[in-house]
């Protein structure tokens, strides 16, 4: 250990950053609920075969980025990279007893060994949502909106939904080839990695961020242009949805998830505030055949996952904070021969008030305490001597200007409201 410092890629989160990542936490969770969906969380880490199943043997989540170890037993476990298979594999064990279609939500730490840069950390918070059971177009609008509406809601203004669709079974496999002899005539404009492995997912290429790997896929044939009827129809139905919902898109044809079990809708929200090629704040799709990868029924989903700290990154960089900066409403100041008991009901009426509230642990001198108060940040000095203790009563002084009032223990709350809100 050299230093006080945390592992390369991972971040101590504290004030005041922390307290804006626990904000864009309670907004997700606030709005996931008023729209139905149910908290789920699962383990930190999985059987190694969950991952390899669902991103693919060749992806770079398994060649190059779990973190990935062996029991004492001699098992192999991987540390969370994702969340959408995770959830989809705890539905599968529990479906009995889960609502149908099942809406979840969750906010969890996820894991990716990857080079440390700004917005891209080894250990990051996800917040995201899964529809489980449900094939319908109105599923993928209102997860898509969902996450327009938390998005814009915390204070993102410039911002850029992509939205496509990259059909099905039906329709797919047909497409794939005719990208595949596209790929094929432009072989040597692409990246070494994806020179070497386009011909075991072609749509992976799309994806690619690379310069060279876009050129080509901005000539490619456009999946939109050879939807079966059935997808088709979904699309334009998703379309419709959005525009009644009055959620802005721009259809992105090389917008896709690579891998055979997605199907139909993928989305992805970018920011110019985020570097390029790392310009998404998070994405998702509908993912119809991932339950059976990993051995169950036939399940329809549809989900997205937004990485709170790029979101956190993006309101920096437009100026836009989520949420105030935390702030104590009141620091208590014991003047004089207090009886301990009243200390603490003071303190205990104050805060079941709903007041964020400070104190000393012990006696301090006047002056000691009012410095404490100033550095706290507090609005309020709430002042319990001996006379308000023998009365009932405490002064509340606003430190921004020296005003104060004796008032009534329970008026101080009402008091310490309209002083946060300048009157």
């Amino acid at each position: 250990m050299s230093g006080f410092g945390p592992p390369r890629g991972t971040d101590d989160l504290l004030p005041p950053r922390s307290e804006l990542i626990r904000a864009l936490q309670e907004a997700g969770a606030n709005l996931a609920e008023r729209h139905g969906y149910r908290y789920v969380e699962t383990p930190a880490f999985e059987a190694t075969e969950v991952f390899v199943r669902t991103s693919g043997e060749t992806s770079d989540v398994v060649q190059k980025e779990m973190y990935t170890f062996q029991d004492r037993a001699g098992r192999s476990l991987t540390l969370r990279p994702e969340g959408t298979a995770p959830v989809v594999r705890a539905y599968l064990a529990n479906r009995a007893r889960l609502p149908h279609p099942f809406k979840a939500y969750y906010l969890e730490h996820m894991w990716r060994y990857g080079r440390p840069q700004a917005g891209r950390l080894r250990e990051f918070r996800q917040f995201g949502v899964e529809v489980l059971g449900e094939a319908g177009p109105e599923a993928d609008v209102e997860v898509v909106a969902l996450g327009d509406r938390f998005l814009r809601g915390v204070g993102l203004t410039d911002l850029e939904l992509q939205l496509n669709s990259i059909g099905d079974g039906r329709c797919r496999p047909a497409y794939r080839e005719e990208l595949l002899a596209h790929l094929e005539r432009n072989e040597a404009r692409l990246r070494d990695e994806h020179r070497l492995r386009y011909r075991q997912n072609p749509l992976r290429v799309l994806d690619c961020k690379d310069e060279g790997c876009r050129e080509v896929s901005r000539e490619a044939p456009r999946i939109t242009d050879r939807l079966c009827g059935p997808c088709r129809e979904h699309f334009e139905a998703v379309k419709e949805g959005l525009a009644e919902e009055d959620v802005k898109f721009v259809v992105t044809p090389t917008l896709v998830r690579g891998l055979d079990y997605y199907t139909r809708t993928t989305c992805e929200w970018v920011s110019p505030a985020l570097p390029e090629g790392q310009a998404s704040v998070g994405g998702g799709g509908r993912y119809d055949g991932l339950a059976e990868v990993l051995g169950g029924p036939p399940t329809p989903g549809i989900g997205w996952a937004l990485g709170l700290e790029r979101v956190a990154l993006v309101l920096e960089a437009e100026g836009r904070p989520a949420v105030q900066p935390f702030r104590l409403d009141c620091y208590l100041v014991v003047v004089g021969q207090v009886p301990r008991e009243r200390v603490r009901a003071v303190k205990a009426a104050l805060r079941d008030a709903g007041l964020a509230t400070d104190a000393p642990f012990g006696p301090r001198p006047l002056g000691a305490q009012m410095r404490l108060a100033d550095r706290s940040g507090a609005r309020v000095a709430v002042i319990l001597g001996e006379r308000e203790a023998a009365a009932g009563t405490v002064t509340l002084r606003r430190l921004s200007d020296g005003h104060q009032e004796e008032v009534p223990l329970g008026e101080a709350a009402a008091w310490v409201r309209a002083a946060g809100e300048g009157r």
